[in-house]
């Protein structure tokens, strides 16, 4: 079973993404990191995040099954992550990694930008989870603040949208919902109603 995550940042599909994989016993690979890993590693090394050889031989050499979240949660790495996602060769070598992992064995939850379109366009279930951009913004503020580090709402607002056009215009596989994805709006929602929502649309599509 695969099941395709989609949305815009902070709308909760990355929590939704684990609860569901952990729910029904299957592998998690959040996509979004697979970019970040790219970005921090030619950050760290300070390579050009635009010359698309060198960054495709950052993700020949990727492990997905050792990407750190805490270590490519930073604001830096996330605008570096949008730069190199524009890449189309380098997006062509992630997306087939990416195709591996959810064609392995029982199954897989994916979560980013082009699941349903481009990464597993035959997947069991598809889902665009959404939110307002006030609703995200907040989101991420109180997550920043939380870990005791600095967040300004107006800022993080400003932010999002901007990486959203980015997402949503870029020419190769741009942030969209695919025509068969479940839309999942989770402006009014808590976690836990977004979870028993997400569960009920899985299990439906099982049934079918």
């Amino acid at each position: 079973m695969i099941i395709a995550i989609d949305g815009p940042a902070a709308s909760g599909k990355g929590t939704l993404a684990r609860r569901l994989a952990e729910h029904f016993k299957l592998r998690h690979l959040d996509t979004g990191l697979t970019y970040r890993a790219v970005a921090a590693a030619l950050l760290a090394k300070g390579l050009p995040l635009g010359d698309e050889q060198i960054a495709i031989e950052m993700a020949r050499h990727l492990d997905l099954a050792k990407m750190d979240k805490s270590l490519l949660s930073s604001h830096e790495v996330g605008e570096a992550a949008s730069r190199v996602a524009v890449l189309g060769g380098l997006r062509g070598e992630l997306v087939r990694l990416q195709k591996e992992f959810a064609a392995t064995p029982p199954g897989a939850v994916l979560d980013g930008r082009d699941i349903g379109t481009v990464v597993c366009p035959d997947a069991t279930v598809k889902l665009f989870v959404t939110a307002s951009p006030e609703a995200r913004a907040k989101r991420r503020t109180d997550e920043i603040l939380s870990k005791g580090q600095e967040a300004e709402y107006a800022s993080v607002l400003s932010d999002l949208k901007r990486r959203d056009e980015r997402d949503s215009q870029r020419t190769v596989a741009p942030m969209k919902q695919a025509a068969d994805a479940h839309l999942l709006d989770t402006t009014e929602m808590d976690i836990e109603t977004a979870f028993q929502a997400a569960v009920d649309i899985v299990e439906k599509a099982r049934a079918a």
